[in-house]
């Protein structure tokens, strides 16, 4: 048994040192080409630019000491699986403390918020130490869930996932995009370090004038370094969702649809899109095997007349994957049609429209379609009219497993490729 470990361990190690190298070289993110137009936009934005390295060092230092003195392998799965309820919940509760604490200071009538929140802040703090201790175990613990599941799927060699799964909970950078303003397109893409909205929109007003190009700055739920970036969550179903999704663009990174992210944006979408639907399936498996109780519930069917019944009409309900989509169309064909001014005043139409429906989209814009458009599922959504999502899903439904259906898709990498595999003809 000891020696299994020290191997384990060992292979841990070599594999820490070629991810980090392989994410170091190829990942764009973390250094600028000289004498492009990422250079000028790197250099606007180069005071925000997340520390990578600094990320990566303190990241294998807790993956490190967990996997040499970590507790997770001796616990019982119900002890496990308590463990990580009893943290969501006490992230929860340090939360809605920090909560209260920014309401606090933002009351024009509390004219001492440091002594009106002492209280609050001294819980809060308590909490945070508490949880940043208990946060190593918390990763092993989902790890372990989302490696069994996987090994029953079949994607172990002789017993053992490669790569491991490796998972980091962080406040996660946020991400710059830039696409050019006559089309849609997915051309820069920089890190960068979490900022206030009115910094953000300075940045982006900045990037748009001196650039002539559509920029924007979004969240990220996760980001595949090794260990892979995880958004701190208090919801176990986006955690082992995203523990799946950012697995998989780990293992992909040795097969063609993998190391082709950077160089061909097709690719990208592919890899994105089937990451999506992997990390949503595979993500159920482990809510239905160690928090059965957290399994969604399937949407009942709409119900139908029947008879001679008369049933009350009820409101249409507002279908926002639909109206993206349609969005994204229009937009697609303003743009082709040389429209630009057109597509983009029929965009802000369209945020508004949004809002007045409960979605409100700080901005909407070509950047905004060339991010959202590589996460592709079966439905409408922000793809508009490309078949990629539901190429990937049909490839799916035609597999027995969920691991034919990744060895059918790992070494695809373009759209025509994507659509002979799933029987579908170009749009």
């Amino acid at each position: 048994m000891r020696r299994r470990q020290i191997l384990k361990w060992a292979f841990r190690a070599v594999f820490w040192a070629v991810m980090i190298a392989f994410i170091l070289t190829f990942v764009r993110d973390s250094t600028l080409p000289l004498g492009d137009q990422w250079t000028a936009i790197g250099v606007m934005a180069r005071d925000e630019q997340f520390d990578y390295i600094g990320w990566e060092v303190n990241a294998l230092a807790v993956k490190l000491s967990e996997t040499v003195a970590g507790v997770a392998p001796y616990l019982t799965e119900s002890a496990q699986t308590d463990a990580v309820r009893a943290y969501m919940a006490d992230l929860a509760a340090a939360q809605r403390l920090e909560r209260e604490v920014s309401a606090i200071y933002a009351d024009p009538n509390v004219t001492d918020p440091e002594t009106a929140s002492a209280d609050q802040r001294t819980r809060r703090d308590a909490l945070r130490a508490d949880l940043a201790r208990r946060q190593a175990l918390v990763e092993a613990i989902l790890e372990r869930q989302v490696t069994t599941v996987l090994r029953e799927l079949g994607f172990a060699v002789a017993g053992v996932l490669l790569p491991p799964v490796s998972m980091h909970f962080t406040a996660v950078p946020n991400l710059l995009i830039v696409s050019p303003r006559d089309q849609i397109r997915f051309d820069v893409s920089i890190n960068l370090d979490p900022m206030p909205v009115d910094a953000m929109a300075a940045l982006e007003e900045r990037i748009d004038t001196e650039q002539d190009v559509s920029a924007l700055i979004v969240p990220l739920g996760g980001i595949a370094l090794y260990p892979a970036m995880i958004l701190e969550t208090t919801s176990i179903e986006f955690a082992v969702e995203t523990f799946a999704h950012e697995w998989l663009h780990h293992y992909l990174f040795a097969f063609p649809l993998g190391y082709n992210y950077d160089f061909a944006g097709e690719a990208r979408i592919i890899n994105e899109s089937t990451a999506q639907q992997f990390g949503e399936e595979v993500g159920r498996l482990v809510l239905e095997r160690y928090y059965p109780d957290l399994v969604p519930e399937p949407h009942p069917p709409t119900p139908s007349p029947s008879g001679e019944e008369e049933q009350e009409e009820s409101a249409p309900v507002f279908d926002f994957g639909a109206e993206l989509n349609e969005t994204r169309i229009t937009v697609d064909q303003l743009l082709a049609d040389g429209e630009v001014d057109e597509a983009e005043t029929y965009m802000e139409e369209r945020r508004r429209f949004f809002a007045d429906n409960g979605y409100h989209l700080r901005k909407l814009n070509q950047a905004f379609f060339a991010f959202y458009g590589g996460y592709q599922t079966a439905s409408a959504g922000a793809g508009g009219g490309d078949p990629i999502g539901a190429a990937v899903a049909a490839i799916r439904r035609d597999s027995a497993t969920i691991h034919e259906w990744i060895i059918t898709l790992r070494g695809i990498t373009t759209r025509d490729e994507l659509l002979r595999a799933a029987g579908m003809s170009p749009p």
